[in-house]
């Protein structure tokens, strides 16, 4: 698997809601080769805490394993779209 997108200075809580929305894993790849699966909320806290900065991801990568949760997630970082997912 390849990343499919970057991430870059996104809103980390409809991020988060976004995720809660996805069927498959999802895995945070950071530039020092971490890979963390974020279906798993414990990975959530313990990734995201060392890449916020400010309240926003610095940058990472995402990998996915199902289709439409690329789909989703890349609709998220180009376009802010949160889909289905319950923000706030």
């Amino acid at each position: 698997m390849t990343p499919i997108l970057s991430l870059h200075n996104i809103d980390v809580t409809a991020f988060l809601a976004v995720l809660d929305t996805c069927e498959g894993n999802v895995y945070l790849v950071t530039n020092e080769g971490d890979r963390l699966n974020l279906r798993s909320k414990l990975c959530q806290l313990v990734g995201l805490t060392k890449l916020i900065e400010g309240g926003k991801i610095a940058e990472a990568s995402i990998i996915c394993e199902n289709k439409n949760d690329e789909s989703k997630l890349f609709r998220f970082n180009f376009f802010g779209d949160t889909g289905e997912a319950k923000v706030g």
